[in-house]
């Protein structure tokens, strides 16, 4: 039991007034969604000129020219692919160049180290 009591006795808070000071409460629905614009419609975004609009979750163009740029991304698709297969090809040539390589250079190595050998053993008999 402490001698002078409690320590911590934080002071109670007042009350709010108002939870709000803006009167767009007060307002009917018509006049709020005038006031703050709750009829948006679709999202829409205009990319290099072209219009486009958020509809079941995709972009669609709003030109009407959908056909096209569907037919443009396959092509897209089409050369990606190529360009992974390409790249996939050289990366596999790059690795066997670099086996050949380091095996060229260890067969190296040996060679001159065989050779200073020879030498050595050359000097040794003379």
């Amino acid at each position: 039991m402490p001698l002078f009591g409690n320590s911590f006795s934080p002071k109670k808070t007042p009350p709010r007034k108002w939870a709000s000071l803006s009167n767009l409460h007060l307002l009917d629905r018509s006049t709020r969604e005038v006031e703050l614009g709750l009829e948006y419609g679709m999202p829409t975004m205009n990319l290099a000129g072209q219009s486009l609009k958020f509809e079941n979750g995709h972009w669609v163009s709003e030109s009407g020219g959908f056909l096209g740029d569907r037919r443009e991304l396959q092509r897209l698709r089409k050369r990606n692919q190529q360009l992974e297969e390409e790249n996939n090809l050289l990366r596999l040539k790059v690795d066997i160049l670099l086996d050949m390589l380091s095996e060229t250079t260890a067969e190296s190595h040996l060679m001159e180290k065989e050779l200073e050998e020879l030498k050595q053993h050359s000097r040794k008999k003379k």
